[in-house]
This record gives structure tokens, C-alpha cells and sequence, in this order.
């Protein structure tokens, strides 16, 4: 005989899960209407350009000195290793090519190194000897530029030299003192009949030079010879000319800054924001400064 056995009631299902009120999307932007994406994008592009200038801005009063420092230091051991073999330059040589060494006390100016050129690159190195004129120290009038406001401003306080003052040069021909003696400007140039002379030139504003101061000295001492067949002067050699052979290279150099940028937009948005930006960022830098020293350029070059 079995037991009896209790039938269960079944098992009660549960209840099916109420859906919850699915939340209410934020609302899309309105779309900008063509006039006013004409506006945003005019903005964005007239900042850039802003941005853009005041770091050109940057560069010419604040990084433009510190690159002509850069040389200077360089041309300075060059030249005194070239003097200590005798091999410095008498005569004529390349542009850029470092032949002298100025020292003006009154103004401050100690141990500048002259290249040899005046166009607007070769005054970005510091003073520039004047192509077509003798050497300081020989027979003869020598002319010397120097920037004003830029590129380390070497002759920015020329015009605070008064007679008596000392100008101390050294070439590849020894030692030499000048002694300033006379004033003048690119109306009234000046006039002296001293058999060796040095004739300093900057510009006559720090802001928009319109045209040059000139500081005449006289040798005290006995010049030392001169080496005969001096070149031409060029355009670009005269005071406050501009060089405009940097013109294409500013272009060149202003179209490689625009395909950086562009693979830059592209390696952040696809690749990595930032290892796009710290791998870029330096290419980016190095082009906008070749943009910039080209762009000095086609300044005036006492500027």
C-alpha cells in the first residue's frame, strides 16, 4: 500500500519586467544657415591670422635675438681660430664670412662680430661690412650696417655716440681705434677728406624706419693697405632695401606649414590627439620659424 501524496500547485511565473521610459535625447544643434558658417569661418581665420602676426611679432623684438646670438658666438670662435692661424680675411670673401670684430664702449657694444654682406640675411648674423668698401683699418672709406630694433639691434643706440668717442676694430691686419667725428643721415651724407675712415649705418626709427643715421670716425694711426678689386655693390646691399629673392622661399616654406598642419589635423583626429600633437608639434614649430626668418627678409634691412 502506498502513501498518499499531495499534489503542489504550480509554480507562480514571474512577472515580466516593465520597460522604462527610455530618456529624451538632447537636441541636435541647429544647423548654422550659409551666412552665418561664412561668419564662424571668418572669425576662426581672422584669429588665426592675428595669431600669426603677433608671433611674427614675437619673433623680430624677442627670438630674432636670441638666433643672432647663436651666430655670433659661433663666428666669434671661428674668427679668433682663423686669426690665431692668420688665415682671417684681408679682401674680398663670401657673404656671411666673419671679418672683424667692433668694440664701442660708449654704447655698449663689445666683441660684435662683422660679416661680411648688408643684405637682409647677412645682417641677421650682426654688423655687416659694405661690399664695395675697404676693410676697417685700411685706406680708405670702410662702411659698416647694423640693425636697429631686430636681429639683436647691434646699432640701436648709434646715435648716442658723440665726438671723441672710441671705435675699436680688429682684422685679419691687427688692431685698430677710430675716433668719432662727424654726424649725417641718408639726405646729408658725410663729408671727409681723412685718408681712412669708418662710416657706421643703422635706421632712423625703431618702429617704421623711413630713413638712416650715419656716425663718421677717422683712424687714428697710420691704414693699413687695402686689397684692390672690391665687387659691385647689389640692390639688396643699400640701405633699407629689402631682399626679395626670399620671397620665394618664404612661399615654399609657407606651403610646407600648410601640409604640416594639414597631416597634424589628420594624425590627431585618426591616430592619437596627443601623439599626434607631440610628434608634430616640433615639425610644426621648425617650419613656422623658417616662415618667419623668411618673411624678415623682405624687411628693410637696417630694421
Amino acid at each position: 500500500m502506498t502513501a498518499p501524496t499531495l499534489d503542489r500547485p504550480p509554480a507562480a511565473e514571474p512577472p515580466e519586467p516593465v520597460p522604462l521610459p527610455a530618456e529624451p535625447s538632447p537636441p541636435a544643434p541647429p544647423a548654422l544657415s550659409g551666412g552665418r558658417r561664412r561668419v564662424v569661418q571668418a572669425g576662426w581665420a581672422a584669429t588665426l591670422a592675428a595669431a600669426l602676426l603677433l608671433g611674427f611679432a614675437g619673433y623680430l623684438l624677442a627670438l630674432s635675438g636670441l638666433q643672432q646670438q647663436h651666430f655670433q658666438s659661433t663666428a666669434y670662435k671661428t674668427f679668433r681660430d682663423r686669426l690665431a692661424t692668420a688665415v682671417a680675411p684681408t679682401g674680398p670673401t663670401a657673404d656671411g664670412d666673419p671679418v672683424a670684430v667692433v668694440d664701442i664702449p660708449a654704447i655698449g657694444l663689445r666683441q660684435a662680430v662683422v660679416v661680411e654682406g648688408t643684405t637682409g640675411r647677412d645682417l641677421m648674423r650682426g654688423p655687416g661690412h659694405r661690399r664695395d668698401s675697404v676693410l676697417p683699418g685700411q685706406r680708405g672709406a670702410s662702411v659698416l650696417f647694423g640693425r636697429g630694433s631686430s636681429f639683436g639691434a647691434p646699432f640701436a643706440r648709434l646715435s648716442e655716440l658723440r665726438v671723441g668717442d672710441r671705435i675699436e676694430v680688429t682684422t685679419g691686419q691687427g688692431s685698430s681705434v677710430y675716433v668719432v667725428n662727424a654726424y649725417g643721415d641718408g639726405d646729408h651724407p658725410i663729408t671727409d677728406t681723412a685718408p681712412a675712415r669708418l662710416v657706421l649705418v643703422t635706421s632712423d626709427s625703431g618702429w617704421i624706419p623711413t630713413g638712416t643715421v650715419l656716425v663718421g670716425a677717422r683712424l687714428d694711426g697710420e691704414p693699413q693697405p687695402a686689397a684692390g678689386g672690391r665687387p659691385a655693390l647689389l640692390p639688396a646691399d643699400r640701405a633699407l632695401a629689402v631682399d626679395s629673392g626670399a620671397l620665394a622661399g618664404l612661399q615654399l616654406w609657407a606651403l610646407a606649414l600648410l601640409g604640416a598642419a594639414a597631416a597634424t589635423t589628420v594624425a590627431v583626429r585618426r591616430w592619437h590627439p596627443r601623439a599626434g600633437w607631440l610628434s608634430l608639434s616640433p615639425v610644426l614649430a621648425a617650419l613656422l620659424w623658417a616662415v618667419y626668418e623668411n618673411a624678415a627678409a623682405l624687411l628693410p634691412n637696417l630694421y
